[in-house]
């Protein structure tokens, strides 16, 4: 897959000492990479920022897939993002959430990609059932089904094993071992276990610092 995440002097703040430190990294083709540091440091806003859902105190960031630049606003085209502060309509199913979800993005077979990513998180037997039941491990599941629809060529996922089971865990590295081989996954995290998957990672220590390593 032709893809290329590219930071130049990229960072953020909410407030002095508060927000993502300037970095710089340029990540090309398929692979998996951590973004990893403490509490704090801007893991999640650097998401946020490739995702195209912030902008940027400083700095630009680039994402391009196939040798098409895509602006912020069009990044939800070619990525896929999974995050704690993701909700649902509480009262819907969570096929009739993902079935939004399909739809708003033109998914031409929305039930076909429905399936497929529901089957590939484990949520395929809760599919009619409302989000309000759901427990949080399975809330979980339902962020990655959501990343997942349509087979983006970019994964952006923020703390992707919060609140999962063992077997939620095992069906998370199942689809992170699969998809590194064709897709472009940043993963967020500091669980060892999920960094130990990455051939590259960028730390983030809020000193900005933060190339490839």
């Amino acid at each position: 897959m032709d893809v290329e995440l590219e930071a130049r002097g990229l960072g953020h703040r909410y407030a002095p000492a508060r927000g993502l430190d300037p970095l710089d990294f340029s990540l090309r083709g398929a692979g998996l990479v951590a973004i990893t540091g403490p509490n704090g440091s801007g893991k999640s806003t650097l998401l946020r920022i490739l995702a195209g859902l912030l902008r940027p105190s400083l700095g630009i960031s680039r994402v391009r897939v196939a040798g098409a630049e895509f602006r912020p606003v069009d990044r939800r085209n070619v990525t896929g993002w999974a995050s704690p502060d993701l909700h649902f309509y509480a009262e819907l199913t969570v096929r009739e959430n993902l079935e939004f979800a399909a739809e708003a993005r033109g998914f031409p077979d929305a039930s076909g990609e429905i399936r497929t990513a529901a089957t590939a998180v484990g949520l395929v037997s809760l599919l009619d059932d409302r989000v309000a039941a759901l427990s949080s491990g399975m809330r979980q599941r339902l962020r990655l089904a959501f990343a997942l629809l349509g087979d983006p060529p970019v994964l952006l996922l923020d703390e992707p094993g919060s609140h999962l089971d063992d077997s939620g865990r095992a069906h998370l590295r199942d689809v992170l071992e699969r998809k590194r081989a064709a897709t472009r996954v940043v993963l967020a995290t500091n669980d060892p276990k999920e960094t130990e998957l990455a051939e590259q990672r960028i730390a983030l220590t809020g000193r900005g610092l933060g190339d490839p390593s």
